[in-house]
């Protein structure tokens, strides 16, 4: 639980610009591996540059002379994970204190992030471990839909109750899984 707040907290602090780690990585690291030019080369390939390269460099799966890109693709499947497990979590809280107007596009938020945790990441675990790349990338976009899919929940609310979720818990969550599923699916497809 403690490695889970950890990583919660890293992919917060670098979604919102916070510098954590080494971002500089040269060729080789510090113990002559290639890790880090493993992971320059990987996230050089993905939409979001900086963000690979905190949650990977952060990860200890990483430091192994053994890495290669299933496991950097593990590392973003578990990222996007923690993502969505925080955003139940969220969910769960702001059933409490949002008006009623709150509760159909929050229980439907639940219902996509349920699937994310028990159903994509899962799939895209899986298919990493069985080598079976395309089925991973399928999960990791499918995790990107339910977050986009959350977000229209809101939008689809009455036209005359207008739900300012902007800038709420419920909006930077879904940008962050949208974020992490897309550098997740550019990595995974290194492996195709």
């Amino acid at each position: 639980m403690k490695s889970l707040f950890t990583a919660m907290m890293l992919i917060s602090s670098v979604l919102n610009g916070g510098k954590i780690g080494n971002t500089n990585y040269s060729s080789d690291d510090d113990d002559g591996s290639s890790n880090g030019g493993l992971i320059n080369t990987a996230c050089n390939n993905t939409p979001n540059y900086a963000l690979c390269v905190s949650v990977l460099a952060s990860d200890p799966r990483t430091s192994s002379k053994a890495v290669n890109v299933e496991t950097l693709g593990l590392v973003m499947v578990d990222a996007v994970k923690a993502k969505a497990e925080e955003m139940i979590e969220t969910i769960r809280e702001l059933e409490k204190s949002k008006p009623v107007e709150w509760r159909l596009p929050l229980s439907q938020c639940y219902i996509y992030y349920y699937a994310v945790v028990h159903a994509d990441v899962p799939e895209a675990e899986a298919a990493l471990k069985r080598g079976v790349p395309k089925f991973a990338e399928d999960g990791m976009a499918d995790a990107a839909v339910e977050a986009e899919s959350c977000e229209a929940a809101f939008k689809l609310q009455n036209e005359d109750i207008i739900l300012d979720y902007s800038g709420s818990a419920i909006d930077e969550t879904n940008k962050d899984v949208i974020q992490l599923s897309a550098v997740a699916t550019s990595i995974i497809k290194m492996l195709l």
